[in-house]
């Protein structure tokens, strides 16, 4: 027996090794690896490692207690707070608290110099790491319901009726036990996340509730640790990019559906091979799990992406990178003649996610996406470049509405987005409605003398200051910037 089998429950033999379904079958039998530490204790003078009866027979009712919708929330909670309390998690001090609101205050104070959108901060917070999951719960819902609900619906409707009144008793187990197996994925990302998130829009994504700029000192600290940067910085730079998720969510209204749709969009497009289904569903005895672990095992439940899906994925991909490097861009312009410790903040955040931390690889779990830190340097030099070509209102701009949106195609060519396109300040209000018509319906956009003007100007000293300042994270605002900046 290897050492792994030693330490699982019995005799060693989990009839579901190797499928989704082996951490739940540890989990209910109180074997190593609990999710959590949610593994069923032994009983109080009982035989070691022989788990208590009761507290399995109490876990086992738990699980399967009924509940609203695909995911059992409450056991999901559960099994995050309890992740969340392996570690120490005090409620942040006044002192903190002040300290939050102070670093917002000022940092909305700086962001008036670098976008045109107002401040959408109505409350600041500073969350210990279990208010941080109970927090964004309402927003994960949003996001993971639809994914789960859709695949375990997608089963069922894949197979004919006849086969679907046979296989009944095992997609009615496969139900119970998936509903049970995504809560505690759930739970086990939501509680490793909260030990790494620094912000409540840290993922791109608006997870707090609107206009609460909310920040997780504990997190925050563990951040700052050898960055050679003092504490005072470090939390004004995170109270920045927060504040300037705020700004852009509250005032672009269309940005946070058009996020969480394309995680419904993705969730809509999942789709199930029946190609030979009906066979080996007709064949399978629901109360023998080692069949079934046969059969997932043979890729019977697999589900690759659709095209409807991989589309889903790519727009929601290229726009959050267009956020996050949106947000870069604006940071640095904030902080360009304020904070010289900026440069090295911006890259410490950079380089965090390069590294694929808990964040990203949460969120891979959960939705399917991985955010290719690539894309965020490439937006944030895309919006530089637009800002130093154009300016602030035309970097800004872009976000009236969807179809304006840089595409994947224009990541890939950064400092080309546009350079064609007259600059706002050049047209009447009129003129300018008509260009924005003219983009939204595919036509050329610019008139004669300002498309040419506006392109040759940009094309020979633009692109450079903007590729300077949004990768390097210096000297970015060397041109055009004081005309951007109000007085």
């Amino acid at each position: 027996m290897s050492d792994d089998a030693a330490d699982r429950p019995g005799d060693g033999q989990n009839p579901f090794e190797g499928t989704p379904f082996e951490q739940l079958f540890r989990n209910l039998s109180g074997g190593a690896g609990g999710v959590g530490g949610f593994g069923v204790p032994s009983a109080p003078g009982g035989i070691p490692g022989m788990p208590d009866l009761a507290a399995l027979m109490g876990q086992v009712q738990h699980l399967f207690a009924p509940h609203e919708g695909p995911v059992n929330w409450t056991l999901a909670l559960d099994v995050a707070r309890k992740a969340v309390a392996q570690e120490p998690d005090p409620s942040p001090t006044q002192k903190q608290r002040d300290a939050v609101a102070d670093a917002v205050r000022l940092a909305d104070h700086w962001l008036d110099t670098a976008t045109g959108f107002p401040s959408g901060v109505t409350t600041t917070a500073a969350w210990s790491r279990a208010e941080w999951v109970t927090s964004t719960t309402q927003v994960w819902k949003g996001l993971v319901e639809p994914i789960a609900a859709q695949a375990t619906g997608a089963l069922a409707d894949a197979l004919p009726e006849e086969a679907r009144a046979m296989a009944g008793p095992v997609l009615d187990i496969l139900g119970r036990a998936t509903g049970a197996m995504v809560a505690t994925q759930v739970g086990q990302g939501l509680g490793a996340l909260a030990g790494e998130v620094l912000t409540a829009s840290d993922v791109g994504l608006p997870l707090g509730p609107d206009g609460v700029a909310a920040l997780v000192p504990a997190n925050i600290a563990d951040f700052a640790d050898g960055l050679d940067v003092t504490a005072d910085d470090v939390l004004l730079y995170l109270a920045l990019r927060e504040a300037a998720h705020q700004r852009l969510f509250a005032h672009v209204p269309w940005l946070r559906e058009h996020l969480l749709g394309a995680v419904t969009d993705y969730a809509r497009g999942i789709e199930i091979d029946v190609s030979g289904l009906e066979e080996q569903v007709r064949g399978l005895n629901p109360m023998d799990p080692a069949a079934l672990q046969s059969a997932m095992e043979g890729g019977l439940f697999d589900l690759a992406q659709s095209p409807a899906q991989l589309a889903a994925l790519q727009r929601l991909e290229v726009t959050l990178a267009l956020v996050e490097g949106w947000v870069d861009e604006v940071v640095g312009q904030a902080t360009a003649e304020r904070m010289p410790a900026a440069a090295k903040l911006q890259e410490a955040v950079r380089r965090r996610r390069a590294a694929g931390g808990p964040a990203e690889q949460t969120f891979a779990s959960l939705v399917g996406l991985e955010l290719r830190p690539r894309r965020l340097r490439d937006a944030s030099t895309l919006w530089g470049s637009l800002r130093t070509r154009q300016g602030a209102e035309a970097r800004d701009g872009v976000w009236t509405h969807p179809d304006l949106l840089p595409t994947a195609a224009d990541l890939d060519d950064p400092l080309g987005f546009r350079e064609d396109a007259a600059a706002p300040d050049a047209l009447s209000e009129d003129e300018f409605d008509a260009e924005l018509q003219r983009l939204l319906s595919g036509e050329a956009p610019g008139t004669d003398g300002g498309s040419d003007g506006g392109s040759d100007g940009g094309s020979d000293g633009g692109p450079d200051g903007g590729t300077e300042g949004s990768t390097d994270g210096e000297a970015e605002d060397d041109g055009g910037d004081a005309g951007d900046r109000p007085a």
